[in-house]
């Protein structure tokens, strides 16, 4: 039988009460990602974990079979879609819609648009509400669908209000919106404004997407009232 390591795992000191050794040892995997780190080698998992690396791939088979990590075409792991689906079903338990999808429902009804509310998750943003243009002719993305971070209105918001640096970024944070042409699919225009909480903390950002040929000169001001509204909601401010 092989010899148990001297040195405790992750897991080990801080193992939950009554708890399962195999759960804490893929949740020790599983927090072992941060903000910074959302890729990391088998190498870096043992490390972090403290885990022998047979002992993390074991546990990586069954945490990519429920899709909770991705193994990438250089080796490396990163969360996976099932986070994201989780995450949609946390958020939803805050009771954000309630506040959220009345600004988006009112959004359409002014511009005739369709109107989101994108959250950042790791590298990605999540699609977290959604309410669709009455027009035939528009973007086809649902509630739970994960877009690039650097691409599209919404992207770039979430990006400017998490620190990116540059220009873009900067004039981003000072005008407190983007407008977009054909950035994320060609001839399609977005729109997107930060939302704020209570502590000015990021919240998401709302988003209005429409095909470029439709893009109304108030659209900005319009998006611009309903985070302005919601960032209210929330118990921010929204010109801080």
């Amino acid at each position: 039988m092989p010899r148990k390591s001297k040195v405790e795992s992750v897991a080990d000191i801080d193992a939950a009460p009554g708890g399962t050794a195999a759960v804490d040892r893929a949740l020790s995997i599983l927090m072992a990602f941060q903000k910074e780190e959302s890729t990391l080698s088998l190498q870096d998992l043992s490390e972090k974990t403290r885990l022998h690396k047979s002992t993390v791939l074991r546990l990586l088979a069954s945490l990519m079979h429920v899709q909770l990590l991705t193994r990438l075409d250089d080796g490396r792991y990163r969360m996976g879609p099932g986070v994201a689906r989780l995450h949609a079903i946390y958020a939803d338990s805050f009771s954000l819609e309630p506040i959220v999808k009345p600004q988006l429902q009112w959004l359409v009804e002014q511009t005739g648009e369709s109107a989101a509310f994108h959250v950042r998750e790791g590298d990605s943003r999540l699609c977290l509400y959604r309410v669709d243009s009455p027009h035939p002719i528009r973007d086809h993305i649902r509630a739970g669908d994960i877009l690039p971070l650097d691409r599209g209105s919404g992207g770039h918001v979430l990006l400017a209000f998490s620190g990116a640096n540059g220009e873009r970024y900067d004039r981003i944070r000072q005008e407190r919106v983007a407008a977009l042409d054909s950035d994320r699919l060609a001839q399609l225009s977005g729109i997107s404004c930060p939302v704020f909480d209570a502590q000015q903390q990021l919240v998401g950002a709302i988003t209005l997407t429409m095909p470029s040929e439709r893009v109304q000169p108030g659209f900005v001001d319009q998006v611009k009232e309903s985070a302005r509204t919601l960032t209210a909601l929330l118990g921010g401010d929204w010109e801080k």
